[in-house]
């Protein structure tokens, strides 16, 4: 049975469903047959994927502010969700800095709206909470953090994350500990593909830089960031989601990404494998002798371990595979060919495997 069997008919809510994630994750459920809800601000750039693919045609799309509660309680109340994935934040670090304030609100009084709204609803079984693997400390191992380790991202954007997680747990905790609606959060790494136009991400970026005949500038070429290609994650959050719907005992706190034997692409060695598909030639903007080495990652085995399967989180695609594909997906845009083929096409293509 093909995994996403069991949405079908399933009455989702997708918030932040007009970003790059988001729209995804409407793809796959859309195909599935699920009777899809986003609620969201409108698309975060442009071009959006949710334009280019047409998604506001498959499915009902609220624009809203994830801080308005009010008005995310009453679609809430009018959609009637079984199950709620919330994906909405702000996700840029260098942003986060800029406006630290929007942030915070976002990713914590957001987490808590949301939450607020499940309460007040009966709904709901089953509630994801999208984070990120810069939820923990950052001790500069060269392993990746296990779910139990401590939860205190450094920047704005990564703080308000583990805020976000511990919003989480309270709620868990004191409000649904009865097991009334089972609660996990997943915490996903850098992720790449078709249709991610967002500044300040590593294969927009060199991509902008080619096709204006710029040079790539690099922040941090020395830093190890466990690159997956967007489809995975989203795989592995919609298997944690079903896992908890049908058994609450699978709810709980779970890394999304490379286990500790993977192999982690550097943020220089990622831009040097762009150059062979984008034909870019200079990299500016640092120095090599000076630059601190960062790295950041989660390790997923306790997810394969809780799941039952093995490639939960999955890294089928490799590096350079999934550079292609976003590559591949850009061109289409810039050229005007017909770029929801290409979504449909490459979501059938892993939800098959």
């Amino acid at each position: 049975m093909n995994q996403l069997d069991f949405y079908r008919g399933k009455k989702v809510l997708v918030t932040g469903h007009t970003g790059f994630k988001g729209t995804w994750l409407c793809k796959m459920l859309v195909m599935a047959g699920a009777e899809v809800t986003g609620y969201s601000l409108n698309p975060p750039t442009s071009p959006s994927l949710f334009a280019l693919s047409h998604m506001e045609e498959q499915m009902h799309s609220m624009i809203g502010d994830v801080r308005d509660l009010a008005h995310l309680k009453q679609v809430m109340e009018q959609t009637q969700p079984e199950i709620v994935l919330h994906l909405a934040a702000q996700p840029i670090v260098r942003d986060s800095y800029k406006d630290p304030v929007y942030t915070y609100e976002t990713n914590v009084m957001g987490t808590v709206n949301i939450l607020e709204c499940i309460r007040q609803t009966n709904c709901v079984r089953s509630f994801l909470n999208v984070t990120t693997d810069k939820v923990y400390h950052n001790n500069e191992w060269e392993w990746g953090y296990r779910e139990t380790d401590p939860l205190d991202g450094y920047d704005p954007y990564s703080n308000s994350k583990s805020c976000s997680e511990l919003v989480t747990h309270s709620y868990k905790n004191s409000f649904f500990a009865d097991g009334s609606v089972a609660i996990s959060t997943a915490r996903a790494g850098n992720v790449i593909g078709g249709g991610d136009f967002a500044n300040d991400r590593i294969i927009p970026d060199c991509i902008r830089a080619a096709s204006e005949k710029k040079s790539i500038g690099v922040r941090n070429p020395h830093s190890t960031r466990p690159f997956q290609h967007v489809l995975e994650p989203l795989c592995a959050y919609l298997m944690i989601a079903q896992k908890q719907y049908e058994d609450g005992s699978y709810a709980g706190y779970y890394n999304v990404g490379m286990g500790n034997s993977e192999s982690k692409p550097s943020d220089g060695s990622v831009v040097r494998v762009m150059f062979t598909v984008t034909g870019g030639t200079d990299i500016t903007g640092y120095d090599p002798s000076t630059q601190k080495t960062y790295f950041t990652a989660a390790n997923k085995d306790d997810l394969i371990r809780a799941m039952g399967v093995a490639n939960a989180g999955r890294t089928s695609w490799s590096s350079v595979a999934g550079m292609d594909s976003a590559y591949a997906y850009a061109l289409s845009v810039l050229t005007k060919v017909d770029a929801t083929l290409n979504d449909v096409y490459e979501a059938t293509l892993l939800l098959q495997d």
